[in-house]
């Protein structure tokens, strides 16, 4: 009996591409996350000092969020610019103030990006806005107490993403800056080869077409980097985001840099960004020893 045809690679239907790649299936209360996020959010904004919508962009989306680990005119300390998931399609920067908690306490400033959303711009638009956001960090941190010598880039699920995006970037080139003006990049629960989306229940959305996917697949544009990263995951994650994150940290490795490929042990793709919010996590211990 002939078997029946894969959908793509080795999955047969879009059901089972869902199975991997949508998070929320595995979830007693698919809103609990969400609401965790709104609530560590409200703590930050009530315990932290920051600077709220600062346009870094001439769009509306284009804002990002800062909580000063130092004042301005001190000696500066080391920033890290967070980049929230939400698969390209949803949430905010005011959704994820909460990673600014931990970081706090370790003394590093925080950055949380906004971007427009998908279907509304393209996932090429998106990326053009991290990557702006980035170069004006680099440029205006010194004001708000930051050092522009010791910032990382790191983000979550499509912020993952969009952080090895942004590690593909000619800096020198195309803004003007040293071409690698980002000492860490911290991966987490990435997508780094998006073509199996094209499959899936997201496609209505992100709308993904042969030239999206081959432009924004960073899998398969890495660029040598100075800047140490970790490429990580929830190891209670489906296998598709561990073998993502392998062949993000190979892609890496094959280009000379360096990289850590390791999960983050009993948590799932959403708590596993909950480290953020202790000073004394695994996510901000290897910040602070990165940076």
């Amino acid at each position: 009996m002939p078997t029946a045809p894969f959908l793509y690679a080795d999955f047969p239907t879009q059901s089972a591409i869902d199975q991997q790649y949508n998070p929320s299936l595995g979830l007693a209360d698919t809103t609990a996350p969400a609401r965790h996020f709104a609530e560590v959010s409200a703590l930050a904004r009530a315990q932290l000092p920051g600077h709220i919508d600062v346009p870094f962009g001439a769009t509306r989306a284009e804002t990002l969020d800062m909580f000063p680990a130092t004042s301005a005119g001190a000696a500066g300390s080391p920033v890290f610019v967070f980049i929230h998931g939400g698969y390209w399609r949803a949430f905010s920067s005011k959704d994820f103030h909460g990673v600014a908690l931990g970081l706090h306490a370790r003394g590093i400033t925080t950055v949380v990006l906004n971007y427009a959303l998908c279907p509304f711009v393209t996932i090429d638009e998106i990326v053009r806005q991290v990557r702006a956001a980035v170069a004006w960090t680099v440029r205006h941190i010194a004001d708000f107490g930051g050092d522009p010598t010791r910032i990382g880039v790191g983000g979550h699920s499509a912020g993952g993403h969009l952080t090895a995006m942004c590690m593909q970037t000619e800096w020198a080139r195309d803004y003007g800056l040293a071409q690698d003006p980002i000492k860490a990049a911290l991966m987490v629960s990435g997508i780094y080869d998006i073509a199996p989306l094209r499959y899936s229940y997201l496609q209505p959305m992100i709308q993904l077409d042969e030239g999206c996917i081959g432009r924004n697949s960073p899998a398969f544009s890495a660029r040598p980097c100075t800047a140490p990263a970790w490429i990580t995951w929830g190891g209670n994650e489906t296998s598709e985001f561990a073998r993502q994150s392998a062949l993000m940290h190979a892609a890496w490795g094959a280009q000379g840099n360096r990289s850590e490929l390791r999960p983050i042990d009993g948590a799932d793709h959403f708590s596993v960004i909950s480290g953020f919010e202790s000073p004394r996590s695994a996510l901000c211990d290897w910040l602070a020893a990165t940076l």
